[in-house]
């Protein structure tokens, strides 16, 4: 009888990665180690700080490899010593093919939407960002060019209007554990029908967030400016300057209307209110972290700021 059971590398480094991580630990598969990011110091105090993936490694005796340099000869031969059947990359660095090409079943990706919508390293972003009523996840074999390898296995959510990119975050990442289990079995039973991406010109991408990327322009619909808001949470944060100081929005409801104000005005009664007004409505800002400051919910924020009754805050191109 056929052993259907995969002797697997898995390769990631965030939170992202840990619920597939621990679906596959607990499936009939063997993860054999994980390959996560070195050890840094972060923080204020600089203290040092493993990543998500290696803390449920060592939780559950997993070996783990942290090599600094991909490429390096003794984190290549230690790698061929597992003799893996495979590679699972959840939320890791570009391979090189020296790594991605070892395993004799190859090397699998899960990617956080609909490819071959949203390639590149912020797809959840970029689909709320993007105002997408729809995303999903993805699994497919790695090739040299990045996200672009044949399609395993898909599978979709609806993006609600009030979801920001945190909470599709969530959702997706229970979603791909199961749909990354599910690829695994497929390829031990050899029932996998892999299908080439399809690529034209009108494809929404996925580029790395910059902090230029939530710079508010205020000329912009109100709709835009709320799905850019709910976009970047919980970070970077679309901004805008109020007193040359950053001003966070972390969060809103957009209420369209007809109005007569210039877009960009803020209004406030400084005691329970933010309107931001736009091009076809306002923002009712709900939460908010002025630069040097905590976040806070607007009343508290009102309560140790005093502002101007009406302040036009600047505007930029798109």
């Amino acid at each position: 009888m056929k052993d259907t059971r995969l002797k697997i590398v898995f390769m990631g480094t965030p939170y992202f990665a840990v619920p597939s991580l621990d679906k596959i630990h607990q499936s009939s598969h063997q993860v054999l180690a994980v390959v996560t990011a070195p050890d840094k110091p972060a923080g204020r105090g600089m203290k040092i700080q493993t990543t998500a993936v290696k803390d449920y490694a060592v939780a559950h005796q997993i070996p783990v490899l942290q090599p600094s340099n991909l490429k390096d000869p003794q984190f290549i031969e230690i790698l061929k010593s597992y003799q893996a059947d495979l590679f699972v990359i959840v939320a890791f660095r570009m391979l090189p093919e020296v790594v991605w090409n070892m395993p004799p079943l190859g090397s699998i990706n899960l990617h956080g939407s609909l490819l071959p919508k949203y390639r590149g390293a912020a797809p959840i972003n970029w689909a709320v960002i993007n105002g997408e009523k729809e995303t999903g996840v993805t699994t497919f074999f790695l090739q040299h060019e990045i996200d672009t390898g044949n399609i395993i296995l898909q599978e979709s959510f609806p993006i609600e209007d009030t979801y920001t990119a945190g909470m599709v975050h969530d959702k997706m990442m229970r979603i791909g554990a199961n749909v990354l289990v599910d690829t695994l079995n497929q390829i031990a039973n050899e029932t996998t029908t892999p299908t080439p991406q399809v690529f034209t010109s009108d494809l929404p991408i996925a580029p790395k967030i910059h902090k230029e990327t939530g710079k508010i322009n205020w000329n912009q619909t109100g709709q835009s400016i709320y799905n850019l808001i709910r976009g970047l949470q919980p970070a970077p944060a679309a901004y805008t300057y109020l007193d040359n100081k950053i001003l966070k929005l972390h969060a809103a409801t957009f209420m369209p209307c007809k109005h007569h104000e210039v877009s960009g005005l803020m209004k406030t009664d400084n005691k329970t209110f933010i309107h931001i007004y736009t091009i076809d409505g306002y923002l009712q800002i709900t939460e908010l972290q002025l630069e040097g400051k905590k976040r806070m919910q607007t009343d508290e924020f009102l309560r140790g700021n005093m502002l101007k009754d009406s302040v036009l805050l600047p505007s930029y191109s798109a």
